[in-house]
């Protein structure tokens, strides 16, 4: 692996994150974590701030209430059942079973998702972090029913969304609510602290309609087991369990991934990501293509 520092693209736009080239690069961070301003009115306490942007993630322990959690429960059930979200292109399945894994822009599918977008508990946040109006990048349940739902490989979103959506600069954050318990042993998400602060570009180009294939399975802008050994190393990893109604908010760059769900218990979430108003979509970076706009959207309009 290789440091490196910006290039410029065939459009004239400074690359500040080169990617999908023929060898891993390493480019230390040009953007900061919290964009906002550290008293900031908002939900988010300072000292949660700073450690936002110490660890690149925030653990909220009840988000939601538990009468919350029943409604959106009910409603990402009755959205996988429904043949006609099945048979939609937003809907994407398992390999082997056959059965939804995700259900992608449900903020317009459905207006209970769109509600929840709304809500000041979680729009506030991410206005909070990235010191701006934010628009919805992608929203998406998850779906990880028991016995052998299969987990998201080891990543960076902002290394995706740079190369194959346009996102100019590390000014996005998404954020995970639990609508199932997350116990330590059915597929939790995954966090290597500390590693937003690095950028990793991966090798290799990016084929034509790359998203058929990654939203089932990655494969483009994986990182190598040898990268993957040295983040490791330096930063550690945090799993993150809790009950349903819980969040985690984390940075777009960090080395994120979860591992399959071979026990009897279900793991569910909504998972929403926000982007700075600031900080819209370009031409893709390292892709012959933009993706469709159900998975990196192209309607900048602010959450209000």
């Amino acid at each position: 692996m290789t440091a490196t520092t910006d290039t410029t693209t065939t459009t004239g736009m400074p690359d500040l994150y080169p990617t999908r080239g023929t060898a891993e690069v390493l480019t230390p961070r040009q953007d900061p974590v919290v964009w906002g301003a550290p008293d900031a009115p908002g939900p988010i306490v300072p000292a949660d701030l700073l450690s936002f942007e110490r660890d690149g993630f925030l653990a909220i322990d009840q988000l939601i209430t538990d009468d919350e959690v029943t409604v959106y429960r009910d409603e990402l059930n009755r959205l996988v059942n429904d043949p006609d979200i099945r048979a939609d292109e937003r809907s994407i399945v398992e390999p082997k079973s056959k059965e939804i894994r995700s259900v992608f822009e449900v903020h317009k599918i459905s207006e209970v998702f769109a509600k929840l977008v709304r809500d000041e508990r979680v729009v506030g946040r991410a206005r909070q972090i990235l010191g701006s109006d934010v628009y919805v990048h992608q929203s998406r349940i998850n779906v990880k029913p028991g016995f052998g739902a299969s987990g998201f490989y080891w990543h960076s979103d902002f290394e995706t969304w740079h190369a194959e959506d346009g996102l100019p600069r590390m000014r996005t954050v998404s954020v995970s609510i639990a609508l199932t318990e997350n116990h330590d042993t059915n597929g939790g998400l995954m966090i290597m602290p500390g590693s937003h602060k690095t950028f990793l570009g991966c090798a290799g180009a990016t084929p034509k309609d790359n998203y058929k294939k990654s939203l089932q399975m990655q494969d483009a802008g994986t990182p190598s087991d040898e990268a993957l050994t040295r983040f490791a190393t330096e930063h550690g990893i945090k799993l993150f369990t809790g009950r349903a109604g819980s969040a985690t908010w984390f940075d777009c760059n960090c080395m994120h991934g979860s591992g399959d769900n071979i026990t009897p218990f279900p793991r569910s979430n909504v998972f929403i990501v926000f982007n700075s108003v600031e900080n819209t979509a370009v031409e893709p970076f390292a892709a012959p293509v933009r993706r469709p706009e159900f998975i990196g959207a192209r309607d900048f309009t602010p959450v209000k």
